[in-house]
Formats: C-alpha cells, structure tokens, sequence
C-alpha cells in the first residue's frame, strides 16, 4: 500500500497512463487523501480516498453542461452503515477558456478533446481510480457507482451502454442521451421565448387549468400530458405572438410534420424557462442560447465542416441530417445493454416532470423502446412530479435514489419507491408508471398519506426525425 504523499507519481495504467500532481491529507469530517491529477491526453480528475471510515465503495460524479471543470466530488450520506466512499470526478478532458463554461474553442479542431467529453473520460477516471484505490487500501472497491444529471445522465447511460462492467450501478438523472437534437433544440427554444411578467402569468394559468386534473389540487401537476391548457386564452394579457410561441414551446420542434426532437415544454414547466431561455446578465445571454450558439460554432458538426451559430441556425430536416456525423458519438441512445445486465449492474433513471431543458417525454420514449414499457429486473425509472432540470421546483425540488441503488445493488430488493422533498413537503415517487396517489387521510405534504396507483396509460413512444439514432450507438471506446 501506498502513503497518500507517495501517490504523488506517474500510474501506467492501461489506455489511461495517468499523472498524480498532488495529493495530501484533508482534515475534516471525514478525513481524506485529496488526489489531484491527469489522464493523457488532458482529462484533470480529483479523487477522494478517507483515511479512516472507507468501507469499500466508490462512488464517482458525472460532469454537466460542457464540462471543462472538477466539481468538487462530495462524500455521499447513505445511511450509518455506508461509512464513507471513495469519491471522484472528472473535467472531461479540457478546462474553461478564461473562465467561461460555455467556450468550445478547445473543440473546434481536437477531436480527441471531443471524444474525451462525448464518451471516454468517465470511463478512463473508473479505471484509474479504481487503480489508485487498489495502491491506497490494498485492494479495489468492492462496488462502484455513477450518478450524474444532465450531460452527467448521459454519461451514465453511456457508461451502462459501452463499458457494462465500470460499474455496478448506475444513476442517470434527466439524461441528455438525443445529443444530436438537443443542442438544436437550445437554440430553436431561444427564438420562442416570452418576458418574464408574461411567465408568471401563464403558469399561473396552466396550474389553475390542470392542477386537479391528476385527482389532487395541490400546486402541482403530477402528470403534465393530462393538461389540454389553449394559451389562447390569455388574448389579452399575452400578444398574439406571445401566444404562437408558447403554443410552438409545448409541441416541440418540427419540420413539415416530422418532429425534430422527442419532445416539447411539458406544461408547469413554466417557471423554469426563465432562468434557461430568457437572458441573464451573469450568463452573458440565456443558458440555452449560450449552450446552443457555442455547441454550433464548434462541437457539433465533423471536423473541417462548415459549422453554424444560434443566429443563423436553421433547425430542418436537413439541417439534423447534417448533425448526425458527429454527434452520434456522444448519444447515448443504445438500447442493447444486455452486457450490463449479464454483469449484475443495476440501473435507475429520473427525470423531472417540469424539466425546462430536456423534455421529460424523450426519456419516456427511450424508457418505451429500451424496456416496452415493463419494469425489468435490473432498471426502474422515476418521472418526479414538479421537479425541474436536475433540481427546484414549484413544489418538490430534491430527488435523490443513491442510498435506494446502493441498497438494491448490494443484495437488498428494487426501490419500491423514492421520497422526493422540498419546502414543507415529502411525496413518495414510485418506479413508472404507477404514481403517488392520495389515500384520503392526513396531510398532502406528508409522504406517508400516498399510496401506489396505476399509472394514466400514456403511448410513450414518440415518432421523430431520429428513430434510426436507436440503433447507431457510438463507436465502443477501448
């Protein structure tokens, strides 16, 4: 076994020759081995090791947006019994020009760079962490886990899809798997964007509208597909135009009556789309157009191709055609992971069911096609009511089935369900499609009073421009 200021040197480790820069102990609670270092070419990791509760686990970060930063991996708390993991992440092979999250400048003629952020990173820190773990303690995890949101959700899915045996379970939240439509679709969700003062004026609607229709009135829309909420309504206090772009928002983009992209705007979703569509001085511009302007000009189209930018962005048929090349390799849309299943590996989905920045119904849609619609005995997928992209909400904001996983993974039963949280209310989640629904008794924001049902019965597959994209998966990486 290695001290932690003798890891502090270069690892030959297989297809992840790696460089340990620093490492020194941490006091704290706990206490820990802060590991900083490289894997070539240019992916930057940091990895924690505790000194004193490390019971055998490890656990390990996706990254969100485009990367290029090591958010600090945090000890995760599953209860007495879990001690304290081994914890990671990774930038993904490049750092923030001049401290913007949104360059993609690095890009622009790297493919490797490319590759590093689109499949290869997570799965070269598994192995070299995995490594460092075994020098540390003397021998490797006994189990590991991904859990990652957003492009992190692509990530996992990524990890169950071309590297089955990384991990032995998996969490992808609010997946940004349809790689080759969603930077689209940032840029086509800027140009249909109303002021804010308009916002509040239509969710307040939209929840008057819809709230009960799930058969509870309590602030939330469980199940936004139910809601048949006509905009037009608001004449008056929306203009026309406002009006015609909201209506485009909740169906989703389209060329000649083929969608472009598995999805649109679910309603209550609403409040979301100020921080993400409309301009924020600290962003510069609004998240999505700055996502779309930067992935356009220099991520999404093959090397050496002309590129394109949020101004002049045209989002057809064609245009889609021309995203495929290059973007297949980071999509994450595989629906073969018959080896992740062979190896044990235990896989959980969410997404909430206000998500603002990837549509809810894409990840129904892939659930549809990947498991028909049944609950299989190695994967569950939770729709959180509420919730919007990874976090907050009108009413529940937190969703968190890691200690669930762990449980499920490590010899216990699959999640029967999940509590979600927020302001003076718990509500259960269960896996879909049942939903929480009220038992008559008690107070509604109270997890206990809720009860199992059968779900609404909804078609959730979708017929769009990328149906073929099911069976391109990426390239497998060594």
């Amino acid at each position: 076994m290695l001290s932690c200021a003798d890891l502090v040197r270069s690892f030959d480790v297989p297809d992840a020759k790696t460089r340990v820069t620093s490492a020194v102990v941490v006091a704290g609670t706990p206490e820990f081995c802060d590991v900083r270092g490289t894997i070539e070419p240019n992916v930057g990791f940091q990895l924690k090791l505790p000194t004193q509760t490390y019971r055998g686990r490890y656990v390990q970060y996706g990254c969100g947006g485009f990367c290029g930063f090591i958010n600090d991996p945090a000890f995760p708390q599953c209860g007495p019994s879990f001690g304290d993991a081994a914890v990671a992440a990774t930038d993904d092979g490049h750092q923030w020009p001049n401290m913007d999250p949104f360059d993609t400048e690095w890009a622009k003629n790297d493919q490797k760079a490319r590759d590093d952020l689109f499949f290869r990173a997570p799965h070269v820190l598994s192995k070299v962490s995995k490594h460092l773990i075994g020098k540390f303690y003397g021998k490797g995890p006994k189990k590991s886990y991904f859990t990652g949101c957003s492009n992190g959700g692509r990530e996992a899915l990524v990890l169950a899809q071309r590297y089955p045996h990384d991990f032995d379970g998996i969490i992808a939240a609010a997946p940004a798997g349809y790689y080759t439509g969603l930077i689209a679709y940032q840029a086509w969700i800027t140009r249909n964007t109303i002021p804010d003062e308009k916002i509040d004026v239509l969710h307040a609607a939209v929840i008057k509208a819809c709230d009960g229709l799930d058969g509870l009135v309590d602030r939330q829309i469980d199940e936004p597909r139910l809601c048949r909420f006509d905009p037009a309504t608001l004449a008056g206090q929306l203009t026309g135009d406002e009006i015609t772009r909201v209506k485009r928002l909740y169906a989703g983009p389209s060329d000649q009556r083929v969608r472009l992209y598995p999805g649109g705007q679910a309603y209550g979703s609403e409040q979301g789309w100020k921080i993400w569509m409309n301009p924020r001085p600290e962003f510069g511009g609004s998240l999505s157009g700055q996502l779309a302007d930067n992935g356009l000009k220099n991520l999404v189209y093959p090397i050496g191709q002309p590129g394109s930018s949020l101004d002049t962005f045209q989002f057809t048929q064609r245009e889609f055609r021309r995203l495929v090349p290059e973007t297949v390799k980071a999509n994450a849309l595989s629906l073969d992971l018959r080896e992740f299943r062979r190896s044990g590996g235990k896989l959980i989905i969410w997404h909430g069911a206000a998500d603002q920045a990837i549509p809810v119904e894409g990840t129904l849609d892939y659930w549809q096609r990947l498991t028909g619609g049944k609950q299989p005995d190695w994967a569950r997928l939770f729709i959180v009511p509420s919730v919007q992209h990874c976090s907050e909400g009108d009413t529940l904001t937190t969703f968190d089935p890691l200690p669930e996983l762990v449980s499920w993974v490590e010899g216990g039963p699959a999640p029967e369900k999940v509590i979600a949280s927020g302001p003076g209310r718990t509500r259960p989640v269960f896996p879909y499609p049942l939903r929480a629904k009220y038992d008559g008794s008690g107070s509604i924001d109270d997890a206990a009073n809720f009860v199992a049902a059968p779900g609404f019965g909804f078609h959730d597959r979708i017929r769009w421009a990328g149906e073929d994209l099911y069976h391109r998966p990426g390239p497998v990486a060594p």
